[in-house]
């Protein structure tokens, strides 16, 4: 069986020092264990390190059933990040970027993401300056922004880009129409902005559409765009409309926020 979604880059450990756990995550880590809970084929290629953490995460995606058979044991640490809780809203109070300094994506990743109908990848994945090979293999690519679309690791990215994500949920609806246009004109032919509790707005270099999101209790917002954009790429797969790729994205990360930690 073929993956249908190829999701590279970083991993790291999520530490919640008040609960005294720990959980697996990453964006493209996140992004794979959601679009297994979604129903679809996922495959994470990245790196974990040669310590218990690494053990963690490749045995928690092995139990989710991603495909990991290209993810790389470097010797060293897992990445990992501090978490503490402020009225549901997770906070990264520090970050060790471990093994994650000696990863790249190596030729036969490559071939083995060539493989997938979608490649998705984020800001802190190290893999920008692969996108456009990516491409060239015939895969459409999405790519998570975070709060930060004008990073330059992203400014290098989105020329080779086909769905662009960014999070901000401060900007006037104006504002943020303005900002997505600018994004666009880099590239992506959707842009989608994740605006937390006012839901998602999205542009095919057309229209904008809007999206509010979905009553439900939030407990831990860690995740809540991961799984957005995995409940809008897998909506995508499908061959949707715009409104009902936003409404997956804004279902499944109503799922997200309703427990601790991002799964």
């Amino acid at each position: 069986m073929i993956p249908a979604i190829a999701c590279f880059g970083d991993s790291c450990v999520d530490h919640y020092e008040s609960l005294g756990q720990t959980f697996p995550g990453g964006n493209p880590v996140n992004f794979s264990v959601y679009l297994r809970r979604l129903g679809a084929q996922s495959s994470f290629i990245g790196a974990v390190g040669s310590d218990e953490e690494g053990e963690l995460v490749l045995r928690a995606l092995e139990e989710k059933h991603v495909d990991v058979s290209h993810v790389q044991i470097l010797p060293g640490p897992t990445p990992s990040t501090q978490v503490v809780m402020d009225h549901g809203n997770r906070v990264f109070t520090s970050y060790d970027t471990g093994v994650m300094e000696d990863f790249a994506l190596r030729p036969e990743d490559l071939a083995f993401i060539a493989e997938h109908q979608l490649a998705v990848t984020a800001l802190w994945g190290k893999c920008e300056k692969e996108l456009g090979a990516i491409r060239a293999l015939g895969v459409p690519v999405a790519f998570d922004c975070a709060d930060l679309p004008f990073d330059p690791v992203c400014q290098t990215a989105l020329p080779n880009v086909d769905i662009a994500f960014f999070s901000d949920d401060s900007a006037s609806e104006g504002e943020l129409q303005e900002l997505i246009r600018i994004l666009a004109a880099k590239g992506p032919s959707i842009v989608v902005a994740m605006r937390g509790a006012q839901g998602s707005m999205a542009y095919d270099g057309e229209d904008f559409y809007t999206m509010g999101a979905i009553d439900c209790e939030v407990v831990d917002t860690l995740g809540a765009g991961d799984s957005f954009i995995a409940g809008f790429l897998e909506a995508t797969l499908q061959g949707l409309p715009m409104e009902e790729r936003m409404r997956a994205g804004s279902s499944c990360a109503a799922v997200t926020i309703g427990y601790v930690g991002a799964w």
